[in-house]
C-alpha cells in the first residue's frame, strides 16, 4: 500500500493502534477489569442459558422464544467482541491491537449491534401480534461503515482513546476530512434507529391499549409486568446508542463515552438473559422441569 499524502505531509498507513483504555494507575486497572470479567461472565453465562433451555424445552418452541434465542446469541457474540481484548489490556502492559484486528473488531461489533436493534424491533412487533392479534399468532450497513472508516489515512496518532475500535475515537485520529463519514455514520445510524424504535414504540403502544382493555386485573398485571420488563431493556440499549452515535455533540468527551460504551456493549447483554428469563414464568417452569429430568437422571 503506497503512503497517502495530504499537503506536504507525508502520511504512512499504519500498522497497529493502541487501545488507551481507562484513565487511572494499577489499583484502578485491576477494579476494572474484575467489574468487566463479571459482567461479561454473567453475559456469557445467561446468554447460553437461554439458548439451551429454549433448544431443549419442547413448550418453548414457539416465535417468541426464537427470537429471545437469536438475541441471546447476538448478546453472546457481540460482548465477545469487545470483552476479551478490553480485559487483555486492563493487566498488560502492552496495549497493541493491530490495523486488521481493529478493523474486523469494529465490522463484526456494528454488525451484530445493528442486528440486535433489528432483532428488538421484531421481538416487539411478534408481542404485539401474541396480544392483540392472537388469532393470527402461529442488516447491510456495518460492512460499509467499516469500510469507509478504515479507508482513511490516519498519521496524528496511534493511540484510540477507547476500550475497543469504534468510530468516534478512530475519527478524531484520521489526517482528513471526516465530515462525510461523520454525516454518514450519523445518517445510517439515525435511520436504524429511529425506524426500529418507531417499530418498537407502535408495537408497545398498541399492546398497552390491548392490555387496559383486559377485564381480568391479574392478566393486567402480568402483561404490564413482562412487557415493562422488556421495554427497560430495549430503553437502555435504544437510549445508549442514539447518545452515542445519532446525536452529534450529545456526548461531551471521550471518557463519558466510554462510560456509555460498557452500557450497550457488557451491561445490556448481561441484564437481557436476567430480564426475558427472572420475569418470564415460561422460562423458569422449562427450567425447573430440566432440573427434575437431570436430578432424576
Amino acid at each position: 500500500m503506497s503512503p497517502h499524502r495530504n499537503g506536504n505531509l507525508s502520511v504512512k498507513p499504519l500498522q497497529e493502534f493502541v487501545l488507551d483504555g481507562f484513565a487511572g494507575g494499577p489499583q484502578t486497572q485491576a477494579l476494572l477489569f474484575a467489574l468487566f470479567l463479571a459482567l461479561y461472565l454473567v453475559a456469557v453465562l445467561g446468554s447460553l442459558a437461554m439458548m439451551v433451555v429454549i433448544t431443549l424445552d419442547a413448550r418453548l418452541h414457539s416465535p417468541m422464544y426464537f427470537f429471545l434465542k437469536n438475541l441471546s446469541l447476538v448478546d453472546l457474540c457481540y460482548s465477545s467482541v469487545i470483552a476479551p481484548k478490553a480485559l487483555a489490556t486492563f493487566l498488560s502492559s502492552s496495549k497493541l491491537i493491530t490495523f486488521t484486528g481493529c478493523a474486523t473488531q469494529f465490522f463484526f461489533f456494528s454488525l451484530l449491534v445493528t442486528t440486535e436493534g433489528f432483532l428488538l424491533a421484531v421481538m416487539a412487533y411478534d408481542r404485539f401480534v401474541a396480544i392483540c392479534s392472537p388469532l393470527r399468532y402461529p442488516s447491510p450497513c456495518a460492512p460499509r461503515s467499516a469500510s469507509f472508516t478504515f479507508s482513511l489515512p490516519f498519521c496524528s496518532s496511534n493511540h484510540i482513546n477507547h476500550f475497543f475500535c469504534d468510530v468516534p475515537p478512530l475519527l478524531k485520529l484520521a489526517c482528513a476530512d471526516t465530515t462525510i463519514n461523520e454525516l454518514v455514520m450519523f445518517g445510517i445510524c439515525g435511520l436504524i434507529i429511529v425506524g426500529t424504535t418507531l417499530v418498537v414504540l407502535t408495537s408497545y403502544g398498541y399492546i398497552t391499549v390491548t392490555i387496559l382493555r383486559m377485564r381480568s386485573g391479574r392478566g393486567r398485571h402480568k402483561l404490564f409486568s413482562t412487557c415493562g420488563s422488556h421495554m427497560t431493556a430495549v430503553s437502555l440499549f435504544y437510549g445508549t446508542v442514539f447518545v452515542m452515535y445519532a446525536q452529534p455533540g450529545a456526548v461531551a468527551s471521550m471518557e463519558q463515552g466510554k462510560v456509555v460504551s460498557v452500557f450497550y456493549t457488557l451491561v445490556i447483554p448481561m441484564l437481557n438473559p436476567l430480564i426475558y428469563s427472572l420475569r418470564n414464568k415460561d422460562v423458569k417452569d422449562a427450567l425447573r422441569r430440566l432440573g427434575q429430568k437431570h436430578t432424576a437422571t
